[in-house]
């Protein structure tokens, strides 16, 4: 069952191979490989969606572009890695917007947040679920609410602790007085798979939960980080329509080194560009049901520190000391 969930994903990304058109860009850059440092485990929608645009960025760039993943920490170590590493252009990261806008307000990084790298564009947004086994007997988030009324501690899985979908399900508890127990796991994709052995009472999904939806694995009774219901999925409401507080969505970036040449910065941008606007990677965004949401630029820049302002509020609220 682990691999079951990437499977929609895998086979468009194999099957279309993203065969985009090469460029006439210079040989000055790229030379040689380049590498993409995935922050999250293999399989996660942070690595589905970096290997789709490693797949076109080498078709256009002419070189060969690698995926290595290095999960942990939610985001941050991956991120740590490409801040340690020369600004050549020859290794990037795609990473969550969290290990910028959300961690530093939790521990100390061995990177400034907003000062080490060079942000290159986000394509896309983690929307996340609140999901049980389909065979529960748990149909509504009302029966839920219901359910972990009566039973206090219910046990759930999260790609991480303080990790958007951590912070979803506990804006529900402080909303509706319930209480949870808490199961950081490296991924998404490890706390699916403890759903399904039965090792949780309902996941904290953070993308990837939506492949086991389709399957009919999972149901799903919460949607969060999103300001309004999806229209695939009509009858499942947002924390808002319960009257909930929600965090902001964060978002999947790429990013480079601080002091990345303006010549290189720019040609990935327009590389980039043009991979996510390619049927091909919409094709993989579609199948994990992620939403297209392109910034690069300041109102990049500006999401990313409206986001750090907002989780640096917060988790003071919430007696979080940074």
């Amino acid at each position: 069952m682990k691999g079951l969930f990437s499977i929609s994903c895998l086979l468009i990304l194999v099957s279309g191979s993203l065969a985009l058109p090469s460029s006439g860009l210079s040989q000055d850059y790229p030379s040689r490989p380049i590498t993409f440092i995935c922050s999250s485990g293999a399989g996660a929608t942070t690595d589905i969606t970096a290997r789709a645009l490693a797949a076109g960025a080498e078709k256009i760039l002419g070189v060969p572009v690698v995926v290595e993943n290095k999960g942990g920490g939610a985001h941050t170590v991956g991120a740590g890695l490409v801040a340690s590493k020369k600004p050549d252009g020859y290794t990037l990261g795609v990473i969550s917007a969290g290990a910028i806008t959300v961690r530093p307000h939790l521990l100390t990084l061995s990177y400034n947040p907003l000062k080490d790298f060079t942000l290159l564009s986000q394509y896309s947004r983690y929307i996340g679920g609140l999901c049980v086994m389909n065979n529960s007997p748990l149909k509504t988030i009302d029966d839920f609410i219901a359910y972990a009324k009566a039973n206090p501690g219910l046990s759930y899985g999260s790609s991480g602790v303080y990790t958007q979908q951590h912070l979803a399900v506990e804006l529900l508890a402080m909303c509706r007085g319930l209480s949870f127990k808490h199961v950081p796991y490296k991924s998404g994709a490890e706390a699916n798979t403890s759903l399904i052995g039965g090792h949780t009472n309902f996941s904290a999904g953070s993308g990837q939960h939506i492949l086991y939806v389709k399957q009919g694995v999972f149901r799903m009774l919460l949607l969060y980080n999103a300001n309004e219901r999806d229209s695939r999925y009509p009858n499942v409401p947002v924390l808002k329509d319960l009257g909930c507080e929600d965090a902001p969505a964060l978002g999947f970036i790429t990013v480079g080194p601080k002091g990345l040449p303006e010549n290189i910065s720019k040609k990935l941008k327009e590389t980039f560009k043009k991979v996510y606007d390619s049927p091909e990677f919409q094709k993989v965004l579609a199948s994990c049901d992620l939403p297209y949401d392109y910034l690069e630029g300041a109102a990049f820049e500006k999401s990313l520190r409206d986001q750090y302002e907002w989780y640096k509020v917060f988790l003071k609220k919430v007696g979080v000391k940074s």
